[in-house]
């Protein structure tokens, strides 16, 4: 009876927590809005594996290189153990982020955010989150912007799990000229031990190919406060590296994993430029 109660209540949690959960719909909705207010527009990418939902500006701005903002891992999971049916991001972040560039940028979401494909299940955002079969798909949408917006180099920036896709992305292609991470996932296995979490099995880990990235400008943004992605994570990454090829990172005071980066994008922006000279 005790037991029968007990699962009772933790069933009555689960549900309560569900239900403060905006909608698919909502959560589309919210950001088809945000990117209307900047004439930005809903862009539907067809890869081999996935449909992946894109915005860019419109009219376009065109110039030799396009940045490209990739989404975090979205509503991955409901709690510690409770895996998400939709792992559509319930605060786009990312996506206000983009809208605060005025440089020649898109926003591309993860595989099953937004939009479903058939081959979408939560391995997709669990344990393959970071995988071969995930980053061919990103590979081929960003082949296909790049070619829209008739650019020949590529900046990537990459939010929480973004950022680990982001910096694997790099590491492969030979067009991106400077890697952007914010809160960003750069060494999967040091995080899911320092995380007491179940490892990634199914996906490939950023520290592990360093050797691909020594020659790419990079800066990796972390918050002084973020629990979720602290510090720790980048600096692990980091030591992958000589000490004479280290790529910066860089610590905002105040910041948690969530909190504040769209209100100070625009001077971090300046930062992430005057990096570049």
């Amino acid at each position: 009876m005790i037991s029968r109660y007990i699962a009772l209540c933790v069933l009555l949690v689960i549900l309560q927590a569900c239900s403060s959960i905006p909608t698919t719909q909502s959560r589309i909705d919210t950001v088809q809005q945000l990117a209307s207010q900047k004439n930005w527009q809903s862009q539907l990418i067809t890869t081999s594996a996935f449909k992946l939902q894109s915005y860019v500006p419109i009219p376009p701005i065109l110039s030799n290189r396009l940045t490209i903002y990739i989404e975090g891992d979205g509503l991955a999971w409901l709690s510690r153990r409770t895996i998400s049916s939709d792992p559509t991001p319930t605060d786009p972040l990312t996506l206000k982020l983009a809208l605060l560039d005025k440089d020649n940028a898109v926003y591309l979401a993860r595989p099953c955010q937004y939009v479903w494909s058939q081959n979408c299940d939560s391995r997709m955002w669990t344990s393959a989150r970071f995988s071969p079969e995930v980053l061919q798909s990103m590979n081929q949408a960003i082949n296909e912007l790049k070619t829209q917006f008739k650019a020949t180099s590529l900046r990537l920036i990459g939010y929480s799990g973004g950022g680990a896709i982001a910096t694997l992305l790099a590491a492969e292609r030979k067009d991106v000229d400077q890697l952007v991470t914010v809160a960003g996932n750069l060494d999967t296995d040091f995080w899911t031990d320092l995380q007491n979490i179940s490892p990634l099995t199914e996906s490939l880990n950023p520290a592990d190919i360093w050797q691909k990235l020594v020659n790419v400008q990079q800066i990796h943004f972390v918050g002084s406060e973020d629990n979720i992605m602290p510090e720790a994570v980048a600096q692990s990454y980091q030591r992958h590296f000589p000490q004479s090829e280290q790529p910066l990172v860089r610590v905002i005071t105040g910041m948690t994993h969530h909190c504040c980066w769209v209100e100070h994008w625009p001077e971090i922006l300046q930062e992430i430029s005057e990096v570049e000279k």
